[in-house]
C-alpha cells in the first residue's frame, strides 16, 4: 500500500509499527497529508532533471539582477 492509499486505519497501524503514539482523532488527517505529500512527490517525480546541475555547481554570485529593487 502506497501513502497515497492511505486510509485512517492504516495510518494508525503505521504510526503503531513506528512506535509513534497517534491518538484517534488524528487517523484522519495524518491520512490526507500522506496522501497529499505522495501527490506532491508524485508530480515531482515526472519531472525532468538531467540538464540541471546540482546545487553545489550554483554560484549565487554569478546571477546578475534583472532589475534594480
Amino acid at each position: 500500500m502506497s501513502p497515497g492509499d492511505l486510509d485512517p486505519a492504516e495510518a494508525a497501524r503505521w504510526a503503531a509499527r513506528s512506535g509513534l503514539s497517534l491518538p484517534a482523532d488524528r487517523h484522519a488527517a495524518v491520512a490526507a497529508t500522506a496522501h497529499h505529500i505522495h501527490s506532491v512527490v508524485a508530480v515531482l517525480r515526472e519531472l525532468e532533471f538531467g540538464d540541471t546541475p546540482p546545487a553545489h555547481a550554483y554560484r549565487a554570485e554569478q546571477e546578475q539582477p534583472d532589475a534594480a529593487v
